[in-house]
């Protein structure tokens, strides 16, 4: 078996919401670079696009048709048009003036992306052609189609070379975020040393929350202080906060509502489940099982936190030897204050072969 290989991929949506399998596209663009790999780990550059996870997708069937139905209830649960500060782009001071008229307005891509649990890079196991989807809610904005990057790991085999535990300090408030990318905070420099202390050119970092952590969850997004403390941290208090906020039923308009409540946008996200349902043509299923605990479980679970993330590791094309776009943070998010100020995650340093 030939070393890791590593593919750059180039991506143009064709709408808003577009779902492309990069598998296609990296035949497309590097002809037979990636066969004979059993497996690949594939990287999105974006706050507003990314992967699912491979159990999920299969779950879902493996196909652009099969997973709408699924980003749409978080597309509905947080509407375009809904309240959000992160869209006041007047507030937005880290914007120039002209960033500003070229920027769109996506908080809700962005809380849809955290809450369908979007990942910046999942890990496949090619059994199969099957396709690997790339799912983007922010593909044509206001000033055009976006060009989208990709980048694709193709490889045999895997092993871990370091191991520890790291912990992070944390705020006192029950609710909030921290951006682990802070280079106050150090964690950064940390990872980056780890790679180059193990020599590893091609693999992955890999995060997780001891056990013993609760209330808290770890997502890869954009730390942007509007989008985390405000819209993030609403959704964390009243999860159907902006599909109530819209003011008129999500599959139908049923006339006047002067005021929609809570229990209101509840009994909307009742039928979407349903339509989602239908369209997938399942009935019990884990999937449906698992959208139909949103109404009675917290914010936690509702957004499909995880308790994971990983981020790629490329001695060629990262930043000390870290992988990740502009705009891209790890982020730790907690909705109960921490015991003793801090919360403990283990890492775990993984080379490809």
């Amino acid at each position: 078996m030939p070393p890791p290989v590593e593919l750059d991929l180039s991506l143009r949506p064709q709408a808003r919401y577009d779902v492309i399998d990069v598998r296609r596209a990296a035949r497309e663009q590097h002809g037979g670079a990636l066969d004979g790999y059993p497996r690949g780990l594939y990287c999105s550059y974006h706050t507003t696009a990314g992967f699912l996870e491979q159990s999920l997708c299969a779950r879902l069937g493996n196909s652009p048709e099969a997973v709408d139905p699924y980003m749409q209830v978080f597309r509905q649960v947080f509407p375009e048009d809904a309240p959000y500060s992160h869209d006041q782009l007047d507030q937005r001071t880290e914007l120039t003036d002209e960033e500003k008229r070229q920027e769109s307005k996506n908080a809700a891509s962005h809380l849809a992306a955290i809450g369908a649990g979007l990942r910046n890079c999942a890990t496949y196991v090619h059994r199969d052609e099957s396709p690997v989807l790339f799912i983007d809610l922010d593909g044509v904005v206001p000033a055009g189609h976006r060009a989208r990057r990709a980048t694709v790991f193709g490889y045999e085999r895997e092993e871990v070379v370091a191991e520890w535990q790291t912990a992070l300090p944390v705020s006192p408030h029950p609710v909030d975020s921290l951006n682990l990318r802070d280079p106050r905070l150090g964690f950064f420099d940390e990872l980056s040393a780890a790679v180059r202390h193990h020599g590893v050119e091609h693999g992955r970092l890999d995060v997780a929350l001891l056990p013993s952590e609760r209330n808290v969850g770890l997502t890869v997004n954009e730390y942007e202080t509007l989008l985390m403390q405000h819209d993030l941290a609403e959704v964390l208090r009243e999860p159907l906060r902006f599909m109530a906020a819209k003011g008129r039923n999500m599959l139908r308009d049923p006339g006047e509502i002067p005021r929609k409540t809570l229990d209101y946008a509840k009994y909307d996200l009742v039928h979407i489940f349903n339509e989602a349902m239908d369209r997938l043509r399942i009935s019990e299923s884990a999937l449906e099982r698992m959208l139909s605990r949103f109404l009675a479980l917290p914010a936690a679970r509702f957004l499909r936190m995880k308790r994971t993330l990983a981020l790629p590791v490329s001695a060629t094309s990262g930043r000390d030897g870290l992988l990740y776009g502009t705009y891209q943070s790890p982020i730790l998010v907690q909705w109960r204050k921490a015991d003793h100020g801090q919360r403990v995650v283990s890492v775990s340093l993984v080379r490809f072969r």
